[in-house]
């Protein structure tokens, strides 16, 4: 699949799950003065996860990407708070949703296992045998060696 392929699968991800995500407004805490007393600035996004119908390998790398903030019921929580109108909690709080579903749907690179040369070999087991020989002369010292 090549890079325009692959975002345009992630982009169909995202739409499904903004469009059944359930937005709750909530009053946020910390500093603010009044207006923080009196509006319900912060944001709280639940999805249900189960309803997208995801991939094995891809609800599983969601799920660890998630940590915390996926219930036991499958459901994601994400809340934001950070600033003082609800539409930019609100814009925050999607990117956030988005990002994390981007993330899930990319598979991890293969590692390619590095190969050590012969030389690099021989130069390695020297040096141990040289720290082997180091710890060989320790021991405890008898009172004749003083």
């Amino acid at each position: 699949m090549d890079d325009a392929q692959r975002k345009q699968a992630e982009d169909v991800l995202v739409d499904r799950a903004l469009g059944q995500v359930e937005e709750k407004f909530i009053a946020a805490s910390g500093p603010g003065g009044q207006n923080v007393n009196k509006v319900a600035t912060a944001v709280q996004l639940r999805l249900d996860v189960f309803a997208l119908r995801l991939q094995p390998q891809v609800f599983n790398r969601l799920k660890s990407l998630a940590g915390s903030k996926m219930t036991a019921s499958g459901e994601i929580v994400l809340t934001a708070r950070s600033h003082r109108t609800q539409e930019m909690n609100r814009v925050e709080a999607r990117e956030r949703l988005a990002n994390l579903l981007r993330e899930a749907q990319r598979s991890p690179k293969k590692r390619a296992k590095s190969r050590v040369n012969r030389l690099g070999k021989a130069k390695r087991l020297k040096s141990k045998k040289a720290r082997g020989a180091v710890k060989a002369t320790r021991g405890k010292v008898s009172r004749g060696d003083w």
